[in-house]
């Protein structure tokens, strides 16, 4: 059960080591200038491996309920599927139903485990395996690995790399499930990963070098944190923070900003309708030049 790119690399292993019963992911969506409906990439690659796939717009039905118990499936994995899963689901499975979550619990729980764990500049992230419960994200833990966020890694980055992580460890659990004991996540430290707001993403430029870094990396490659330059809205992708002092959103030299304390250097960055490019050829065909000021209009 999955929907987004995240939960791939499961599908493949999952596929290359065990027999699948069947896919679930959400239904395919309108996307692009037709308003098409696109399946969701856990669709796209179940049907290129040529598994049964199941997408319902809820599993609430009884019927739907039933399909799914009738399936007699030992174990349901569940990487991003997006849909609450009804104690019904949750009983289904002979052994239960997995959960591949994109952080160590109980830091970060819910929708943007990977978005939160950069902005907030958590020196590590990691994935859990847990067995899912009626709360969300409260189940005990079976295994997880922990790894280190890079000074300039992007959420994009971090998110292929977990990915990864989600898949070999999932594996690693269904081996060796009957030896794994199923740990209650403790009661200190539990935060929540609220599912990023658009409001957030616009730059202030008056914060600390620190914090814009980590909304540019946290939020690139989507939504992409943003800031106004030359009368257009810019996104900025990639960025590292550097010396530099000036007027809040000030150009430096180069493609370096000034903040509220400090300076970023901008590394990628991407104009509306056009592709993401170095920052330097950008900024200088949007005709920057120092002491121009971003984030005014």
């Amino acid at each position: 059960m999955g929907t987004p790119e995240f939960a791939v690399p499961a599908l493949e292993a999952l596929a290359g080591a065990h027999e699948v019963a069947a896919v679930y992911c959400q239904p395919p969506r309108p996307a692009g200038r037709g308003q098409r409906p696109r399946p969701a990439p856990v669709q796209a690659r179940a049907e290129a491996l040529g598994l049964p796939v199941r997408h319902p717009a809820s599993l609430r039905d009884p019927a739907e309920q039933a399909a799914l118990a009738a399936l007699a499936a030992e174990v349901a994995v569940v990487a991003a599927y997006g849909l609450i899963l009804p104690r019904a689901v949750l009983d289904a499975p002979a052994r239960g139903c997995l959960n591949i979550h994109a952080s160590l619990l109980p830091r970060w729980r819910g929708a943007a485990p990977i978005h939160r764990a950069v902005l907030a500049g958590d020196a590590e992230t990691g994935v859990s395996i847990m067995r899912m419960e009626a709360g969300l994200d409260t189940g005990p833990v079976l295994l997880a690995e922990a790894t280190p966020i890079g000074p300039e890694e992007t959420t994009g980055e971090l998110h292929d790399r977990l990915a990864a992580m989600g898949a070999r460890l999932i594996l690693a659990a269904l081996a060796r499930l009957d030896a794994l004991a199923a740990v209650p996540q403790p009661a200190d430290g539990v935060t929540w990963a609220a599912k990023i707001d658009k409001a957030e993403a616009r730059i202030d430029w008056t914060r600390p070098a620190a914090a814009v870094d980590r909304l540019i990396r946290g939020l690139s490659p989507v939504p992409g944190a943003w800031t106004t330059a030359a009368g257009e809205r810019l996104r900025l992708l990639r960025s590292r923070v550097v010396p530099g002092r000036g007027a809040p959103g000030e150009m430096l030299d180069g493609p370096r900003i000034a903040c509220g304390a400090g300076a970023i250097e901008v590394l990628e960055a991407q104009r509306e309708g056009r592709r993401p490019m170095a920052a330097e050829a950008l900024l200088r065909g949007l005709a920057l030049r120092p002491g121009d000021r971003l984030g005014g209009e």
